[in-house]
């Protein structure tokens, strides 16, 4: 069964590692959580509220990583997910996260991206030339980067899929496990 990598950190939103970690493992595929350390990670859950000119940060679930950044052979996996949250901003500036996740890109494998996961693409050139999703207030670090921010809940361009905010989960993993199915199918048991 094909491996699927999810890079995630503190602070990472919730809602956007759970609902794919998920649905991959109800899909089939072998799903492997890397973070900066091998920890439980503590994650937080974004909402909105009436009067709040952006979203209040609550605190979420945890959950162990599988593996260290440093650990990771990106070469052993098909795919990677990189949920939103703070998470990213602290990512980018991990020298282990910018080598496994330009793998991916450079391999033309499937990079599913979701709300300010852009913020840890852009600055490494990854966005260069792509049309792509985002949580609005990051639409200017997509066009610094040299990418097309869209407004849609699922933006695909080749093989990365990406989308706003969790509540474009639906449409954001349908479009994804399109590519998943086609790139890196999951054998059926039942023969």
């Amino acid at each position: 069964m094909p491996k699927i990598l999810i890079i995630a950190g503190d602070a990472t939103e919730d809602l956007e590692f759970f609902y794919p970690y998920q649905r991959l493992l109800e899909e089939g595929y072998e799903v492997r959580v890397a973070a900066p350390s091998r920890k439980k990670l503590r994650f937080v859950v974004h909402d909105f509220v009436e009067g709040y000119d952006t979203f209040v940060e609550r605190e979420g679930h945890s959950w162990p990583s599988d593996l260290a950044l440093s650990e990771v052979d990106p070469a052993a996996y098909a795919a990677v997910v990189i949920p939103g949250g703070r998470g990213p901003e602290y990512l980018r500036n991990d020298p282990d996260f910018r080598r496994v996740i330009t793998h991916f890109f450079d391999a033309g494998k499937p990079v599913a991206h979701i709300c300010h996961a852009a913020i840890a693409l852009a600055p490494l050139g990854l966005l260069k030339g792509r049309r792509t999703a985002a949580w609005n207030a990051c639409a200017p670090d997509v066009e610094m980067g040299g990418g097309t921010f869209v407004d849609a809940s699922a933006v695909v361009d080749g093989n990365i899929v990406s989308a706003r905010a969790w509540n474009d989960h639906p449409d954001w993993m349908r479009a994804f496990m399109r590519v998943l199915r086609k790139e890196a199918p999951v054998e059926s048991a039942e023969g």
